[in-house]
């Protein structure tokens, strides 16, 4: 299992961070999903591939890119 801190951009609220929450969550290989909307973070454990996590934030609306693997 792999812990990848994602910095998401565009979030505003709390329906934001559900919303990307869920996304991520949605991912295959996802274990668990962390979303932080001060911190503008949202820390995922799991197998998921980093570029289906982005995806699945950017499907949602929101810009996402990878902190550290």
């Amino acid at each position: 299992m792999s812990i990848t801190t994602l910095r998401i951009t565009g979030m505003t609220c709390g329906h934001c961070v559900a919303a990307v929450t869920k996304a991520l969550q949605g991912v295959a290989g996802v274990e668990s999903a962390q979303v932080n909307l001060e911190r503008e973070e949202g820390v995922v454990k799991g197998s998921a591939p980093v570029e289906r996590l982005i995806e699945a934030v950017e499907g949602e609306g929101y810009h996402a890119e990878v902190v550290r693997t």
